[in-house]
C-alpha cells in the first residue's frame, strides 16, 4: 500500500483517536461485514474460511471445548493465533476478539492457577486481593492467546438454593460492589480523568472484562436459575444494578445479558433495561453480549421462530450475539431484518461501533497475536502464592470448641486421621467451571489437595492416616488419634444443574462427620459453593467447623490457617440459614433468624471475648 493510501485509512493509524478510527472503519464496511462483527461463534465451527469470509467478530470456546485434552497455554495460543491470522486475511483485516470463561483463574486451561470461586473471595472482604487476582488472571489468559474474560459475575445472590450461588461475591450489593475491583485487575486501572462508561484496557498484559449477568439473575423467585426476578425498579436498582455502576466507573468494556427475566420479561429482549438504563442512564459505551444461545431462549420451544428472536434481541440493545453454532442462520436473518426495515441500520451501526471501539481500545489492531513472553506466568509460583493467600483469607471459622480453644491444631501430634470425599480430590476442591463447565473429580490439573497440604505441614514424626470412608476398625480404635480432620461437601455443578432445594451435605456427609466426631475430636472442613444444612448433631459433636467454600488448586492455604501459621479472617458473605424452609432469608426483614448471620466469622478476638464472658 502506498503512503497516501495508508494515510487515508484512518482506522489503521494507531495514533488517530479511537472514535475517528471507529468512524472510518465503519464507513468502509458492507452490511454482511457489519453483521459478521456482531457474530460470536464457538471454536469448533471456526474454520479459516468461516472467519475470513464471514468477517466473524469473535470466537469463544465452551468450557471443556479444548484444542485437545490437557492442552497447555501454548497449545491454546497456537489455536487462537490461527483463528486470528484468518481474520487478518479478511478484506478489512479486522481482528477477532477471543473470549474464554476465566471466572476463577484461566480455569479452562490445564496448569493454570485456579483461585477460589467468588463466594470465597466475598468472604475475604479484601478488594485489593481481588484486584491482584484479576491482574494475575489477565496474564495467564493473555498467555493462552485469549483477549476477553467472561468475568466478573456481579450477581447478588439472594437465596443459596440458586445453582450459581458460588459465582456471586455475596448476598448484598455492598459486598459485591466492593469486589468489582476484579475489573481493574483484569483491564488495568483507568486514570481519574477517564470518561465514565467508556471502555478501558491498559495494555497487552490485560484482558477485556465482562460484567455479568445483567441483571437480577441472583434474585429470581424460588432461586430458580434463569427464572423471574420480581421487584420494583427502585429495588432492582438498589439491590442488583448497583454493582454494575461500580464496574462501569472502572471502564468495564463489555456486559453480558442475563438469561433471567424481570417481572416476567426476558432480559435478552428488554429494551428498557438494556438500552434506556444500561446504555443511556448509566452511560455504558462498551458492547452488550448475549449469553450462550440466549436468543434461542426467547421463544418456546427454544430456537423456534429464530428470526423474531434476532429481531427483538437486537432491537432491545444486544450488540454481539453468542450464537454460537448456527452463524449462517443468524447472519442471514439479521441481513434480511435490516433490508426489510425491521431492524434499522442505525441500530446495527451502533452495535458495530461499540464492538470496534472495544477492539481499538484493546490494541487488537496493533497487537493481534499472542505475546509468548507471558507463558512463564501460567501457574507460576507467584500466582500460586497469591491463590494460597486468597484461600487463607476466605476461610470462615463457624465453631471452635466450647471456649474457642480447639484450633489451631498441633502439627506435631502423634497420629492424625484424615477422612472424607473432599480431602484428596482436587476437582471437588475447585468446583464447577474448572477444566469443563460442570467440573470433574480427581487430579484434573496441577495443584495441592487438602491431604497433600496436611502431610506437608505436619512434623516428621506425625503419622497421617487417610481413609475416604472411615472403616469400623479405625473408628473403634479412635483413641489412637490425637484428632481427626473430616473434609466433606458438594460435588461440582454449574447453573441449573446446581439448583438445589434441600442443601444437605452430599455423600452422607453429616453421617460421616457424626460417626467420626463421636469417637475422635474432630475438625470439619466443608467444601461448598454456598451455606449448607448443618444438622444439630454435626454442630454439637464436631469440635470445630470451617467453611472453606471452593478454594481452587492451592490447598496449602487451609493448612496454613488450621495449624496456626495464620489467623482466621473470613466473614460470611451470605447468611447461614437454620432450615431450608426459612429461605430466602432477607437481612432487611424482621424475620431474619439465621444460624449464623451475614458477616459472622470467629477469630482470635472472638475467642478472647468468649473467655471473658
Amino acid at each position: 500500500m502506498v503512503d497516501n493510501e495508508k494515510s487515508s485509512c484512518v482506522y489503521k493509524n494507531r495514533d488517530a483517536p479511537v472514535e475517528a478510527r471507529v468512524k472510518d472503519l465503519l464507513s468502509r464496511m458492507t452490511l454482511p461485514e457489519k453483521i459478521g462483527q456482531m457474530t460470536l461463534i464457538e471454536r469448533s465451527v471456526a474454520s479459516e474460511a468461516v472467519i475470513r469470509d464471514f468477517s466473524i467478530g469473535s470466537v469463544l470456546n465452551a468450557a471443556g471445548s479444548w484444542p485437545f485434552e490437557d492442552a497447555k497455554s501454548s497449545n491454546w495460543a497456537d489455536m487462537i493465533d490461527g483463528f486470528q491470522r484468518s481474520a487478518l486475511e479478511s478484506r478489512l483485516g479486522i481482528p477477532i476478539i477471543y473470549g474464554i470463561d476465566a471466572v476463577h483463574g484461566n480455569n479452562d486451561v490445564y496448569g493454570a492457577t485456579i483461585f477460589p470461586h467468588n463466594i470465597g473471595l466475598g468472604a475475604t472482604r479484601d478488594a485489593d486481593l481481588v484486584k491482584r487476582i484479576g491482574a494475575a488472571t489477565a496474564l495467564e489468559v493473555r498467555a493462552s492467546g485469549a483477549h476477553w474474560a467472561f468475568a466478573p459475575c456481579v450477581a447478588v445472590v439472594k437465596d443459596p438454593r440458586w445453582g450459581r450461588c458460588y459465582e456471586s461475591y455475596g448476598e448484598v450489593a455492598q459486598i459485591v460492589s466492593e469486589m468489582t475491583t476484579l475489573v481493574s485487575g483484569l483491564q488495568g486501572e483507568p486514570s481519574k480523568e477517564h470518561t465514565n462508561g467508556y471502555p478501558f484496557l491498559a495494555g497487552r498484559k490485560n484482558v477485556v472484562a465482562c460484567a455479568k449477568h445483567f441483571v437480577g439473575d441472583g434474585g429470581t423467585n424460588k432461586a430458580i436459575n434463569e427464572g423471574n426476578t420480581i421487584l420494583r425498579y427502585e429495588d432492582l436498582e438498589r439491590k442488583h444494578i448497583a454493582p454494575y455502576k461500580k464496574c462501569i466507573s472502572q471502564g468495564v468494556s463489555t456486559v453480558m445479558a442475563s438469561y433471567s427475566s424481570w417481572n416476567g420479561d426476558k432480559l435478552h429482549s428488554h429494551y428498557f433495561l438494556l438500552t434506556e438504563v444500561l446504555k443511556q442512564k448509566l452511560g455504558f459505551k462498551g458492547y452488550i453480549v448475549s449469553d450462550w444461545e440466549g436468543l434461542d431462549r426467547l421463544s418456546d420451544p427454544p430456537g423456534s421462530n429464530y428470526r423474531n428472536c434476532v429481531k427483538i434481541a437486537i432491537n432491545a440493545g444486544i450488540d454481539m450475539v453468542m450464537v454460537p453454532f448456527k452463524y449462517e442462520q443468524f447472519i442471514n436473518d439479521l441481513i434480511d431484518l435490516v433490508e426489510s426495515g425491521e431492524v434499522l441500520m442505525a441500530r446495527v451501526d451502533d452495535a458495530v461501533e461499540r464492538i470496534l471501539r472495544v477492539k481499538f481500545v484493546a490494541g487488537l489492531f496493533e497487537f493481534p497475536l499472542t505475546d509468548r513472553s507471558l507463558l512463564p506466568t501460567v501457574g507460576c509460583k507467584e500466582h500460586r502464592e497469591l491463590a494460597r493467600e486468597a484461600v487463607r483469607k476466605s476461610l470462615v471459622l463457624l465453631k471452635n470448641g466450647k471456649y474457642g480453644e480447639f484450633l489451631p491444631l498441633n502439627c506435631n501430634a502423634e497420629r492424625i486421621l484424615v477422612v472424607g470425599t473432599h480431602a484428596d480430590d482436587l476437582g471437588y476442591q475447585c468446583g464447577g467451571w474448572t477444566k469443563t463447565m460442570y467440573g470433574q473429580s480427581g487430579r484434573i490439573t496441577d495443584g495441592t489437595t487438602l491431604l497433600d497440604a496436611i502431610k506437608a505441614a505436619v512434623g516428621d514424626e506425625t503419622e497421617v492416616i487417610y481413609e475416604k470412608n472411615p472403616s469400623e476398625e479405625t473408628l473403634a480404635s479412635g483413641y489412637r488419634f490425637s484428632y481427626a480432620i473430616v473434609a466433606v461437601g458438594e460435588s461440582p455443578y454449574t447453573e441449573t444443574m446446581g439448583d438445589n432445594s434441600e442443601l444437605t451435605i452430599p455423600f452422607n456427609g453429616s453421617e460421616i462427620i457424626t460417626a467420626v466426631a463421636e469417637k475422635i475430636p474432630t475438625l470439619v472442613v466443608l467444601f461448598s459453593g454456598r451455606p449448607m444444612v448443618l444438622e444439630p448433631q454435626v454442630l454439637e459433636k464436631a469440635e470445630a467447623l470451617v467453611a472453606a467454600w471452593l478454594p481452587g488448586t492451592e490447598g496449602q492455604g487451609i493448612a496454613d490457617v488450621i495449624f496456626g501459621d495464620y489467623e482466621f479472617r473470613g466473614k460470611l458473605p451470605a447468611t447461614w440459614f437454620k432450615r431450608v424452609d426459612q429461605l430466602p432469608l432477607d437481612i432487611e426483614s424482621n424475620g431474619y433468624l439465621p444460624l449464623f448471620p451475614l458477616g459472622f466469622g470467629l477469630n482470635r478476638d472472638s475467642v478472647e471475648n468468649s473467655k471473658k464472658v
